[in-house]
């Protein structure tokens, strides 16, 4: 059995941003994602009731 040869990895794929100060802040700042939390699901239950 022949082994597989690993791909070469394209420059544009390997590529990955690194989050910014304040994105890491919002990610782990709890106040904030309880509101997130909260509209995103004020905005489903809208959704529900109009289409049912």
């Amino acid at each position: 059995m022949r082994k597989r040869q690993p791909a070469v990895p394209d420059e544009e794929a390997t590529y990955v941003t690194t989050p910014t100060t304040w994105t890491i802040f919002l990610r782990t700042f709890l106040p904030w994602q309880a509101w997130r939390f909260l509209r995103i699901n004020l905005k489903m239950l809208g959704m529900v009731r109009r289409h049912h």
